[in-house]
C-alpha cells in the first residue's frame, strides 16, 4: 500500500496527490528512461512518437522516428558514442491533459578520447532542452518534439 496516499487520506490538512502530480511523476519517469537509454537504439526511439521532430545540439533536425533511430544507430557507431548527457527537469506544463511542455537543462559529457586533456570540446557544456509530450487516453507519455538549445 502506498503510506503517503494512506497518510494523506487520514490527514485532511495533507490533501491525496492530485491527477497532475501523478502525471508529472509519469512524466519524469519516462524523462530518466530516455536518459537511461542514449545508447540503446532499438528502445530510446519507441519513447518518441511516430512523427517525432528533434532537433539536437548542433542544430540537426530529425523527423520521424524512424530517421531518428538511423541517425542514432550512425552516431553509436562514431566517436560520438563517447558523448553523454544528463538531463534535469525544470519544469513541467500542462497545454491540456495529454499534452506537455517539460524544460529541461541537459549536461554533456564528452567522453571522446580524442578531446581528453585537449583543450575545450567541440559541444557546449549545457544546453536548454525542451520536450513536447503528448498522451493517448490511457496511454504512456511519448516524447513528441525535443529540442535544445547551447547555454553559452
Amino acid at each position: 500500500m502506498d503510506t503517503t496516499n494512506a497518510m494523506n487520506a487520514t490527514d485532511p490538512a495533507r490533501p491525496a496527490l492530485s491527477a497532475q502530480d501523478t502525471e508529472e511523476r509519469r512524466i519524469r519517469e519516462l524523462v530518466a528512461r530516455s536518459q537511461e537509454a542514449q545508447t540503446d537504439p532499438e528502445v530510446l526511439p519507441a519513447l518518441h512518437t511516430s512523427d517525432l521532430v528533434l532537433i539536437n545540439l548542433a542544430g540537426r533536425r530529425v523527423f520521424g522516428r524512424e530517421a531518428f533511430e538511423s541517425a542514432m544507430t550512425a552516431a553509436l557507431a562514431s566517436p560520438l558514442k563517447d558523448v553523454r548527457t544528463t538531463l534535469e527537469v525544470d519544469d513541467i506544463r500542462f497545454v491540456r491533459p495529454d499534452v506537455a511542455i517539460v524544460s529541461l537543462t541537459k549536461t554533456v559529457h564528452d567522453e571522446r578520447p580524442d578531446t581528453q586533456g585537449q583543450g575545450p570540446s567541440d559541444f557546449p557544456a549545457r544546453g536548454a532542452m525542451t520536450y513536447v509530450m503528448t498522451r493517448d487516453e490511457g496511454a504512456d507519455w511519448h516524447i513528441a518534439l525535443a529540442q535544445t538549445t547551447p547555454i553559452a
